[in-house]
């Protein structure tokens, strides 16, 4: 029997940490990696730890920083505060007269769950596996893969993967758009043949450019992720059926009655879970789920989470039902240093062990997110 926890206090830092490499991708390049840690406080003094991935301005999604501290402060943090909660799927019903702002939910819900997690003397992948059907126990290691930006040419794309091939990391993800995407497809497979390749086009083409992208189809490639339309799932309905490779979808899918509508309708051949667009883990659970049914092959997106979303998000890909190479790369890919400890290393066989500790399983150092909050305030731009 699980128990339940009493919400006695929210702290929300909102902060910005510098990133080792830029990723510029087709919606441009963030200066800086933003995000609100949420810290929650429970009766008993137990504290949870989430992340709220929001960015400076209204690109991968419509949430911002502003709009995003705005949501929470007024609304969602007053919904949770001296609440009961018998466990973390009961904070979407909590939270639900707020329409919206997955991005800005799914942090306060990740720090409920770290909390129950904690309370409860169990690992944040454990929590999540208590959910599931008694066969989808934590595996103790994530696959990952890495994700590389546009960059001026195919021979620096290619001295790139180079070095990320070095590192460990199997699985390569470029970001494509328009002009940026058969000849590098072309130039990358000359040079590395038989690397596990992918192309990201973040929602760069219309269904007009279906005869481009059929030349994509002789580059061997594991999945062209969201071709289309950043809210769309019909017109890739229609430019599946006309691709060999198969079609992943990102931007498109937010909860698990779009993953059903999708593969309904032929949309997609894969789906890219990111916890934070889904508005947490409760909603991921439910698409793990009808992937699991579906046979559908299944792998958990990342934003640059900190190590407090990468521990979180690293917990959940350590469940069998997520069966592809996820972008979640180590912490030195990202951040010197990282706002938590220790930070999270890639292994030879291209895999990542989630914190073992109980919950995320990782120390919040609190002078580094005071540091990354001063950041923040010094750079802010609203």
């Amino acid at each position: 029997m699980m128990r339940a926890i009493t919400i006695k206090n929210i702290t929300l830092h909102p902060v910005a940490l510098e990133l080792v490499e830029k990723l510029r991708t087709s919606f441009g390049e963030e200066p800086y990696k933003t995000a609100v840690l949420a810290e929650v406080e429970t009766s008993e003094g137990v504290i949870g730890w989430g992340e709220s991935s929001l960015e400076i301005r209204p690109g991968y999604s419509y949430e911002t920083m502003g709009s995003g501290l705005h949501i929470l402060r007024e609304f969602l943090v007053p919904a949770l505060l001296g609440q009961t909660i018998s466990d973390p799927t009961a904070v979407p019903t909590l939270l639900a007269e707020t329409r919206g702002h997955p991005l800005t939910k799914a942090g306060l819900e990740a720090a409920v769950w770290d909390a129950w997690a904690k309370s409860n003397g169990v690992a944040l992948a454990q929590a999540f596996a208590h959910f599931l059907p008694a066969a989808h126990q934590p595996r103790g290691y994530a696959s990952v893969g890495v994700s590389i930006g546009i960059k001026p040419s195919v021979e620096k794309t290619l001295e790139t993967i180079r070095l990320r091939l070095s590192q460990g990391y199997k699985r390569i993800k470029l970001k494509i758009q328009p002009g940026w995407d058969v000849e590098l497809a072309r130039g990358v497979r000359a040079a590395l043949p038989d690397i596990m390749l992918m192309l990201d086009a973040n929602s760069a083409y219309t269904l007009a450019d279906a005869e481009h992208l059929k030349q994509l189809d002789e580059f061997n490639l594991l999945m062209i992720e969201q071709p289309l339309g950043y809210n769309d799932i019909y017109e890739h309905s229609k430019l599946q059926p006309q691709l060999r490779t198969p079609v992943c979808l990102d931007e498109s899918i937010h909860s698990a009655d779009d993953v059903r509508l999708a593969l309904a309708l032929g949309a997609c051949r894969i789906i890219n879970l990111k916890p934070g667009r889904v508005s947490g883990y409760t909603q991921s659970l439910a698409i793990y789920k009808v992937c699991v049914e579906n046979q559908t092959p299944l792998w958990i997106g990342g934003m640059l989470e900190t190590g407090v979303g990468r521990a979180a998000n690293l917990a959940f890909a350590s469940l069998p039902g997520v069966t592809l190479p996820c972008d979640i790369s180590a912490t030195d890919r990202y951040f010197a240093p990282d706002i938590t400890e220790p930070p999270f290393v890639i292994r030879p066989d291209s895999t990542i062990a989630p914190a073992s500790g109980l919950g995320i399983g990782v120390e919040v150092v609190r002078a580094r997110v005071q540091a990354a909050a001063q950041q923040w305030e010094t750079n802010k731009p609203y």
